[in-house]
């Protein structure tokens, strides 16, 4: 089976106590489970219900906060405007966004599906804890590129994992059945080369953010 993110060949090893096979790509350090892993929106819903994000917890806040406070300093040019996408029921990210002088709209396929304006384009799109759960991550990305006006900023926020086999395997974020597909940096350094995109900076954890490139007009 090949890569969803380079199109490489991967190769397959099975979690022995999950039963569940999954595919490492090499080349990019991209991971994904086997397909009949995946559900629909509706089976995904059911899980997400079960999380507990109160707006008003301050440890909740803080989450956020702490991922503001890695990308915005890398911005260079205040964004005018931005996009909170696959923020889930809480539009608390868009709120602090809001509150940094940025106009900040938010989508969520299962919450807020009817808030995504179909032609508008963004200085700064950010997604936090969504790429994991993408059937189609490239994709995905290229249509959030195409959301960003030139010179914007993409900033994603998913774990990174160990790039180890035997690490991956006792690591505990693949355990959630809605996690399906799995990054490092490497992966999304990847997929800027591939679309063009530069890569500012990344965490080393589980934060990366990038820039749409300008097209300066020839004279």
């Amino acid at each position: 089976m090949n890569c969803h993110i380079c199109d490489k060949p991967t190769a397959p090893f099975h979690h022995e106590k999950t039963d569940i096979t999954y595919y490492y790509c090499e080349a990019c350090q991209y991971i994904f489970k086997s397909p009949e892993c995946y559900q629909d929106l509706g089976t995904q819903e059911e899980r997400y219900n079960l999380h507990e994000n109160d707006e008003n917890d301050a440890g909740y806040q803080a989450y956020f906060q702490r991922f503001l406070d890695f990308i915005l300093p890398l911005v260079t040019n205040k964004p005018k405007t931005a996009l909170d996408f696959g923020c889930g029921r809480s539009s608390l990210l868009a709120s602090m966004l809001t509150k940094e002088g940025i106009a900040c709209d938010y989508y969520d396929p299962i919450y807020h599906p009817d808030r995504l304006k179909e032609k508008k384009k963004y200085d700064l799109i950010v997604s936090t804890e969504v790429f994991e759960h993408l059937h189609q991550p490239r994709e995905v990305f290229e249509s959030l590129l195409e959301r960003l006006e030139e010179g914007g900023y993409l900033a994603l926020q998913t774990q990174f994992h160990p790039n180890d086999i035997e690490a991956f395997k006792t690591w505990y974020y693949h355990q959630d059945p809605t996690h399906i597909v799995f990054f490092t940096a490497q992966t999304f350094r990847v997929l800027c080369k591939k679309y063009g995109v530069e890569c500012i900076a990344d965490n080393g954890k589980n934060m990366v953010l990038m820039r749409k490139a300008l097209h300066l007009q020839s004279l």
